[in-house]
């Protein structure tokens, strides 16, 4: 039911950007997309009964092969970051565009720039 949830998110956030017009709702729309998509690996990531590989006086017990993998924390870290770094310039782009144009309407900046 979770991963139908998550999948959900994906096409919405998929719909959101072919079908809106508004170049601020697809930079939305593409937001809620990449969300959907972390949430999508996370929740194949997760498993139960993994402990964080940080050295203490109570993980001393715990066998050895029961530490969670580092290396999907960090590349969703990673997306996280890229992905909002991607929407950072893609909102300047839109501002540096609505100084021209007086709408932020796909279609009316394709017919405004194609004279």
């Amino acid at each position: 039911m979770l991963e139908a949830c998550v999948f959900a998110t994906v096409l919405c956030g998929f719909f959101g950007i072919i079908f809106k017009k508004n170049l601020v709702m697809k930079i939305v729309s593409m937001d809620v997309m990449s969300t959907g998509v972390i949430a999508y690996y996370i929740l194949i990531a997760s498993r139960a009964g993994l402990v964080t590989p940080i050295v203490s006086q109570t993980s001393q017990t715990i066998p050895n092969g029961t530490y969670a993998d580092p290396v999907p924390q960090a590349v969703i870290l990673t997306a996280i970051v890229i992905g909002f770094s991607i929407q950072a310039l893609m909102l300047v782009g839109v501002m540096k565009l609505a100084r021209d144009n007086p709408t932020l309407e796909s279609t009316e900046i394709e017919k405004n720039n194609t004279l």
